[in-house]
């Protein structure tokens, strides 16, 4: 199993394209692409305020809470409440979109995605599970809530640490919960 592994300790906070707060790019592909050359995108965003989201042309989006009560979103005129932590929410990045928060500061797991080129598939596991990297995908583990351990590559992450397994099957076992994206570049 081919595992690259990227810790929570060695990201840089970034302000946001809408100055708004501050997000952490856990992983991008292609490696190294900004903000309008991205197939897909991972990060972490620290939200103390409430107000729009920056927009991003034929973008498809997915946000996890992982920390704080929640947000209740306003995405193209229709209510979306996200209160449910560890569920992810799609909506579309290029539809105008405002947050309030819900009862204070939220940590938000983020995964962006080219609409047409890029597919997407995020859950939220917790146990163990079965990973299986299918040939031209890339699966993406951060581990949200306690320990995430990679059995099969012997690998264990703290908190907010992540993996990205570009070929083979693998086992995952987790203490807490681990958000698995699963992704295909067309």
């Amino acid at each position: 199993m081919t595992v690259r592994v990227f810790r929570a300790a060695d990201r840089a906070a970034v302000p946001w394209k809408n100055g708004g707060g501050v997000t952490r790019e856990i992983a991008v592909s292609p490696e190294g692409a900004g903000m309008d050359a991205f197939d897909w995108r991972i990060s972490l965003a620290d939200v103390g305020a409430e107000g729009p989201f920056s927009a991003f042309s034929g973008i498809d989006r997915t946000l996890t809470v992982v920390e704080g009560a929640g947000m209740d979103l306003m995405v193209g005129g229709q209510r979306t409440l996200a209160d449910e932590r560890y569920r992810p929410y799609d909506f579309p990045g290029d539809v105008e979109t405002d947050g309030r928060l819900l009862g204070g500061p939220v940590v938000n797991f983020n995964v962006m995605h080219r609409r047409g080129r890029t597919a997407c598939l995020t859950s939220v596991v917790r146990g163990g599970l079965r990973v299986v990297v299918e040939p031209g995908s890339t699966v993406v583990i951060v581990a949200v809530d306690g320990p995430t351990v990679l059995e099969d590559a012997r690998v264990t992450l703290g908190q907010y640490d992540a993996a990205v397994l570009d070929d083979s099957p693998g086992s995952l076992r987790t203490e807490g919960h681990a958000a698995v994206v699963t992704l295909r570049t067309r």
